[in-house]
């Protein structure tokens, strides 16, 4: 057996190599895989040639599986979303600074993304770390982030809206066929918006992290959209510095596990005219604080 190596990236992340993930994980290479993804929020493997049930078992190891309510799952393996983009469409899935599932009052713990079918260039993902972007944040600013709250919500991004998924991008079911790339936006409009800390201690490794996105924060708990605004933007200028940040490059077996507690992520959407179809299984997280 060969051995397992970690090599962590700049800006966020690590590479894990040396293991075959359809031959089965030791319980000692699960382990160290288990601390590098506690202690990195974001791994990757190169080079794996997994079957869907091998990714619903790798998934089943880390906890519960969470099917996620929006996104189209696979005709044979409703555990995994699926994340596509066809040649014909202009719209892909992703396509933002956001971290999943901060609309879930249990946000998810982290989501496998697997590439199944991948464009000739483009298609890249960016990451980003919370627990960097928030080490970089000034004692005074932490002190005043220190029992700030926020409002998540799914409505406005995958809900009935003017600029929804749903009725803005051809993602959308406009029909209400169900047969969207995105779906159930009547769903979304009917989620309670949920509030989570600004800065969580982070379950698995205790480190601190920051917690709010561009995607589906809506305000600071109290105050108004328009008070929000400035101090949102400025942590989201400072969660997005090149420095706290990852572009991965993907390729044939290639998949990437994030934390979607102390990461961000950003599918690129530069491949037009392309086909592109990545496999999702998010897992079941815990309330934060």
């Amino acid at each position: 057996m060969s051995q397992l190596d970690i090599r962590p990236l700049e800006g966020v992340g690590a590479e894990i190599t040396g293991v075959d993930i359809a031959a089965g994980l030791s319980n000692a290479q699960f382990d160290a895989i288990h601390e590098a993804f506690s202690e990195h929020g974001l791994i990757f493997f190169r080079d794996q040639s997994i079957s869907e049930q091998d990714h619903i078992d790798l998934a089943r190891r880390f906890g519960e599986i969470d099917i996620n309510k929006f996104f189209a799952a696979h005709p044979d393996y409703p555990e995994i979303a699926l994340v596509a983009k066809d040649v014909d469409q202009k719209d892909n899935i992703g396509g933002g600074w956001h971290t999943d599932h901060s609309y879930d009052a249990e946000p998810a713990m982290g989501s496998i993304l697997v590439a199944r079918e991948l464009p000739d260039s483009g298609g890249d993902t960016m990451f980003a770390s919370m627990y960097r972007a928030y080490d970089g944040l000034s004692d005074g600013l932490k002190k005043t982030l220190e029992g700030l709250n926020a409002v998540h919500s799914a409505a406005h991004i995958f809900g009935t809206g003017p600029t929804t998924y749903a009725t803005a991008t051809d993602a959308g079911d406009h029909e209400s066929k169900g047969d969207g790339r995105i779906n159930n936006a009547d769903v979304a409009d009917m989620m309670a918006d949920v509030i989570h800390p600004m800065v969580v201690t982070h379950p698995l490794s205790g480190k601190k992290a920051l917690y709010v996105n561009p995607a589906f924060t809506l305000r600071i708990e109290g105050w108004t959209q328009e008070e929000s605004h400035p101090l949102l933007q400025y942590l989201y200028a400072q969660c997005a510095r090149p420095e706290y940040t990852h572009r991965f490059q993907w390729n044939p077996g290639s998949i990437a596990f994030w934390d979607n507690r102390a990461t961000w992520h950003w599918a690129l959407n530069d491949y037009q005219g392309q086909r592109r179809v990545m496999h999702r299984i998010t897992i079941e997280g815990c309330a934060l604080a």
